[in-house]
C-alpha cells in the first residue's frame, strides 16, 4: 500500500513511466499498482475511472485513485490494466473523497467501500447505459365498456386512469412504479392492447429548468417554525450542522420543505436521509406533490435498473431532490446544496455488517465537504447528537408545539400486576379501545414482536424449543404454521411433542403480532384489525396499500411493530395503546433504555395529530420505574439528561469513544484465543490517557447461525488515541495466522452491542 500522496503530473507525459493505483473490492486494506494498459494516454487515467484488472487468477472491477510516479514493486513484476471501462469518471471526486474518509475512519478496505457506491451493474462493469425512458401511453380511449371489463382488475383499471387523466406523451414507467403500478400490471394491459409502451432517448434536463419550483404554495409557519427555518437559511451557504429537536406532528417536514424550497431557488441540489423502506412511498408523494422540480427515490425496494436510473439523474443534475435511506449517502450530486437527515436518532443509518458505517454521521462530514447545512430532525434525539447540540458543536432548534390546532396526547400508565389480561390485553385498555371505535376514530395497537409466540413452552418439563443454530428461542407463527429464527431464519415444523420428555402439552408462551392480531378480531368484529410487520409486508408495495386504507380515515385497528411508529401521520388515530413497555428497561446494551425511551415516544407521537385528542396507554409490569415515569409526563428532554448524567458517571458515549472488535468461528475456543492474543498486543500500545480494555467476553448471543462469537471492546476519552489503537489491531489481525480461520470484524461507535 502506498502512503506517500502521487506527484502531481503534467499533461502529455508518457504514461509508461507512471504506475496506476487501483482500488480492488477485497477485505485487503491495500491499494495496487498497475501498468497503465496499451495504447492508453494519460488524459483517460483519471480517479474516479473504472478499469478491469487481473487479480490473482481472477479479473476484477476497479477503481483508480491515483497515478503514481514511483512503486514499492518491481515494474517487470507488475500486471497491466485490461482495460479502461469509462471515459469519465463514475465516481466524482467529492464521492472519492468522502469514501477515502470513510475507509479511514472506519478501518475498511477502500475498494469494498467504493464498491459500496456504486449502483450494482457498474460495480459488475457493465457500461453506463444511456440514457433512455420507457414511456406508456393509451392505445385506445378509454370507454365505459373498457372500465366495466376490468371492474375485477382494480390496480388495472387504476393504472388506466392515470394514463387517462396524463398529458402528452402520457407517463414514464418510473413514474408509475414509484405510484405503486407495477410492470406485470402494465404488461397485462399492454397484452389486451389498452396501452402502448415507446423507448425515447432523452436528453439530461437540469433540475433547475423545471418551473415553477413548487406545484402548489407552502404552508404558512407558526413562530417555532419560522423562527428554525430562518436560522437555516442564515448559514444557507456554509457549513452547518443544526439539531431539528420537534417534538411529533410540531410540524418537522414543513420546514424541511420550505428549506428545500429555497435551496432550489438558489440552485442546488437535495439529499433526504430517511431511515426505512417503508417510509419512502408516502414521502416521495408528498415531496412530488409540492415541487415540480423531479424528485427521484433510492433504496433497496427498487430493482438494480431502478437504482441505477435515479443514480444517473442525480449525477447529471436532472433530478433536483434525492430521497434515500442509508446507502444514499454516496449518491452523486454535483450541486449538493442541502442534506436533511429525518429521525436522526434511528438505528437503521448503522449499518450492522460489512461496512459498518453511520449515514447519520457521513452525512455532517459530506455536508462539511459541500459546505452546506444538514439538519438533524427527531423528536428524540440520540443522546449523541444531544449533546453535540448542548455543547455548542451543532446549532439546536427546538419546536415544542404541535402543528395546527393538534395537543400533546394524554398519556396514562397501566400497572399490569393490577390487572387480569386477555390475551395480553388490560380491562381497562379493551374499554378504552371500545370508546374509541364507536367515535369514530382508529386506534393503535403497538407490539414490537413478530409471529404468533415469542416461544413455545411444555407444560410437562418445562423446556422450550430453541434453535439449533442460535442461542434464541424459535418463534411460532400461524399463517402459514411454522416455527421461524428470526436470527438466522431457520424454519422447521410446528412439532406436536415435547423434543425431551414426548409430552404432548406444548403451548405458545407470550404474545406476539399474529396472536394480537386473533385476539383483537374475535373482541371487535366490527372492526378491521390491519398487521403491520415484516411478514405482512413482504409484497412490493403492500404497505402502501395498507397505508392507503388506513389514511381513508374509516373506524379500525392499526396492529403492528416499530414500522408503525416511524414517521407516520394518521390524522384518525386517537388512541394508541403499548402493550409491553417492560422489554427494553432492563436491556444488557447500554442503548437499549434510551431505544426503548425513543420508540415509546415515536409510537405515543401518533395519537391525536389532528383536531382531536390523543390518549395513550402504557402498559407495564413496573410503572414506578423512574424513566416510564418521566416518558409518561411528555418530557423526552428530561429523559436524555437523566441517561447522559448516567453516562458521565460511567464514562459512556458520547462521554467517550468505543470500538468494538468482534469474531467468530465454529469452535468457541478459538474467538477466545484470537481475542486474548490481541489484546496482549493492545496493552504494549502507548496511549495518553490510557485506553480501557473489556474482554474479550461472549457476546450477548453468543451462539448465532451456528457460529460462536466473541467481543473485545475498546474504550477512550481521546478519539485520536482510540483510532491509533485500532490500528494496530487491524495489523496485527491481518497477518495473525489464526485470523485465517475465524472472523474478525472492527466497529467504531458500536450501536448494537451485541
Amino acid at each position: 500500500m502506498t502512503t506517500t500522496e502521487p506527484e502531481a503530473i503534467s499533461p502529455g507525459t508518457a504514461t509508461a513511466r507512471f504506475f496506476v493505483q487501483v482500488a480492488i473490492p477485497s477485505p485487503l486494506r491495500s491499494l495496487f499498482h498497475y501498468l497503465p494498459p496499451k495504447e492508453s494516454c494519460l488524459s483517460q487515467l483519471i480517479p474516479g475511472v473504472r478499469v478491469e484488472v487481473p487479480f490473482g487468477r481472477r479479473k476484477v472491477v476497479g477503481v483508480i485513485v491515483a497515478i503514481d510516479r514511483h512503486c514499492p514493486v518491481a515494474e517487470d513484476k507488475l500486471k497491466s490494466v485490461i482495460t479502461l471501462l469509462d471515459d469519465l469518471p463514475v465516481i466524482q471526486q467529492p464521492i472519492l473523497a468522502l469514501c477515502r474518509w470513510t475507509a479511514h475512519y472506519y478501518h475498511y478496505s477502500l475498494g469494498e467501500t467504493l464498491s459500496q457506491a456504486l449502483p450494482k451493474a457498474l460495480r459488475q462493469g457493465k457500461a453506463t447505459p444511456s440514457q433512455t425512458t420507457t414511456f406508456w401511453q393509451l392505445a385506445a380511449p378509454v370507454t365505459e365498456s373498457i372500465k366495466a371489463s376490468l371492474k375485477r382488475s382494480h390496480r388495472q383499471l387504476e393504472a388506466l386512469c392515470l394514463l387517462d387523466n396524463a398529458e402528452g406523451e402520457g407517463l414514464s414507467e418510473s413514474h408509475l412504479l414509484e405510484s405503486g403500478i407495477n410492470k406485470t400490471i402494465l404488461r397485462n394491459l399492454a397484452d389486451k392492447q389498452l396501452i402502448a409502451c415507446t423507448e425515447a432517448i432523452t436528453t439530461a434536463r437540469h433540475f433547475t429548468q423545471f418551473t415553477p419550483i413548487c406545484r402548489e404554495p407552502s404552508l404558512t409557519l407558526n413562530h417555532e417554525q419560522q423562527f428554525a427555518l430562518d436560522n437555516i437559511l442564515t448559514h444557507q451557504n456554509a457549513f452547518h450542522p443544526v439539531l431539528l429537536d420537534g417534538i411529533t406532528g410540531s410540524g418537522k417536514t414543513e420546514v424541511y420543505l420550505q428549506a428545500i424550497e429555497a435551496c432550489l431557488k438558489i440552485k442546488k441540489q437535495t439529499l433526504v436521509l430517511i431511515p426505512e423502506i417503508g417510509l419512502t412511498p408516502q414521502t416521495v408523494n408528498r415531496f412530488k406533490k409540492r415541487f415540480n422540480t423531479p424528485v427521484f427515490s433510492l433504496h433497496s425496494g427498487l430493482s438494480d435498473g431502478e437504482r441505477l436510473e435515479g443514480w444517473q439523474q442525480a449525477a447529471s443534475k436532472s433530478a433536483g431532490i434525492i430521497i434515500a435511506t442509508r446507502s444514499g449517502i454516496f449518491t452523486p450530486l454535483p450541486s449538493l446544496g442541502l442534506i436533511i437527515v429525518d429521525e436522526e436518532h434511528d438505528a437503521s443509518y448503522k449499518q450492522q455488517d460489512t461496512l459498518r458505517y453511520n449515514a447519520r454521521d457521513l452525512a455532517i462530514y459530506r455536508a462539511s465537504q459541500a459546505k452546506c447545512p444538514v439538519i438533524l430532525g427527531s423528536a428524540t434525539p440520540s443522546l449523541e447528537t444531544y449533546y453535540n447540540a448542548i455543547s455548542g458543536r451543532f446549532g439546536h432548534l427546538f419546536l415544542k408545539k404541535r402543528a395546527g390546532q393538534a395537543a400533546p396526547p394524554h398519556m396514562e400508565l397501566i400497572d399490569l400486576r393490577q390487572h387480569s389480561l386477555t390475551d395480553g390485553l388490560s380491562r381497562d385498555l379493551l374499554a378504552q379501545i371500545t370508546v374509541h371505535l364507536n367515535k369514530g376514530n382508529q386506534v393503535m395497537v403497538f407490539l414490537n414482536r413478530r409471529g404468533y409466540a415469542p416461544s413455545v413452552i411444555c407444560h410437562e418439563c418445562g423446556t422450550v424449543i430453541d434453535c439449533p443454530h442460535c442461542d434464541a428461542h424459535m418463534t411460532i407463527h400461524r399463517q402459514p404454521p411454522y416455527m421461524h429464527c428470526h436470527h438466522c431464519d431457520h424454519k422447521t415444523a410446528i412439532p406436536s411433542h415435547c423434543p425431551s420428555c414426548q409430552s404432548p402439552n406444548i403451548q405458545p408462551a407470550g404474545q406476539g403480532t399474529e396472536r394480537t392480531e386473533q385476539a383483537l378480531t374475535k373482541l371487535f368484529p366490527g372492526y378491521p384489525v390491519i398487521r403491520v410487520d415484516r411478514d405482512t409486508t413482504r409484497k412490493k408495495h403492500a404497505l402502501a396499500e395498507m397505508l392507503k386504507t388506513i389514511n381513508a380515515g374509516t373506524p379500525c385497528i392499526l396492529l403492528g411493530t416499530q414500522m408503525l411508529a416511524k414517521g407516520h401521520h394518521f390524522p384518525s388515530v386517537t388512541l394508541v395503546a403499548i402493550l409491553n413497555a417492560d422489554s427494553g428497561l432492563f436491556s444488557a446494551d447500554f442503548r437499549g433504555l434510551e431505544r426503548t425511551g425513543q420508540l415509546t415516544v415515536q409510537v405515543a407521537g401518533r395519537a391525536g395529530r389532528s383536531n382531536k385528542p390523543g390518549h395513550v396507554i402504557i402498559q407495564s409490569y413496573n410503572p414506578e420505574h423512574p424513566a416510564l415515569q418521566i416518558l409518561a409526563n411528555n418530557n423526552y428532554t428530561h429523559f436524555a439528561e437523566m441517561l447522559l448524567k448516567e453516562r458521565t458517571k460511567l464514562s459512556l458515549p458520547p462521554l467517550t469513544y468505543l470500538a468494538l472488535i468482534r469474531t467468530e468461528a465454529t469452535h468457541t475456543n478459538d474467538c477466545e484465543r484470537l481475542l486474548q492474543q490481541l489484546r496482549q498486543v493492545l496493552e504494549q500500545v502507548p496511549t495518553d490517557p490510557p485506553i480501557k480494555l473489556l474482554g474479550p467476553i461472549p457476546a450477548p448471543m453468543e451462539k448465532r447461525q451456528g457460529r460462536f462469537r466473541w467481543q473485545l471492546m475498546i474504550q477512550s476519552s481521546r478519539r485520536s488515541m482510540l483510532h491509533k489503537v485500532i490500528n494496530h489491531a487491524s495489523y496485527f489481525l491481518e497477518q495473525a495466522k489464526i485470523s485465517r480461520t475465524v472472523r474478525w470484524s472492527i466497529d467504531i461507535d458500536p450501536q448494537d452491542m451485541n
